[in-house]
């Protein structure tokens, strides 16, 4: 009789577990459904503030790769007098303020293309080093410059390749 009283409990019970498991496997399955829709809705708002603020910043840098571009620069940034090294150090200066001035937009940015726009920095700055070693007055160097950017491009242009690049990525 005993038997007979537990196989009927288990006959009573059986369906309610079932029904319980049922029941938790789909609210827990709704409730993660739900909390996907929310983290997407809460993503695509963010994108919403987030994409102009990267784009801004991507144009602030293709500003200063512009602005450190030599052939602008040296249009730019004129010699005082003749001192050669007074005006490779002026023009490495204006190159170091722009960057500076620029330092808070690597935020917006990805990694690998703030790494591209300070190799381009550092590069320009090599190319006016390279030129005022060769040059004696401050016109010699300008010349230099302007002699070496004939044979290469400037490093500049590598920099807004890369950054036009990732625009048409973040966008498209």
């Amino acid at each position: 009789m005993n038997e007979y009283k537990i196989m009927e409990l288990l006959f009573y019970v059986l369906p309610a577990v079932v029904t319980g498991a049922i029941a938790y496997y789909f609210f827990s399955l709704h409730t993660k459904n739900e909390e996907g829709r929310r983290r997407y809705l809460l993503h695509r708002e963010t994108e919403k503030t987030a994409l102009p603020l990267r784009l801004q910043a991507y144009e602030r840098m293709a500003l200063f790769l512009e602005r450190i571009n030599p052939s602008k620069l040296l249009l730019r940034v004129a010699p005082e007098n003749a001192d050669k090294n007074q005006y490779e150090g002026l023009l490495i200066a204006s190159i170091e303020s722009e960057f500076d001035h620029n330092l808070a937009q690597q935020i917006y940015i990805t990694d690998e293309c703030w790494n591209v726009i300070k190799t381009s920095k550092n590069a320009t700055i090599q190319l006016i080093r390279k030129a005022g070693m060769n040059a004696e007055n401050a016109n010699k160097l300008r010349e230099e410059v302007l002699n070496e950017l004939m044979e290469k491009q400037a490093p500049s242009y590598t920099a807004l390749g890369y950054i036009k690049k990732e625009i048409r990525e973040l966008i498209g």
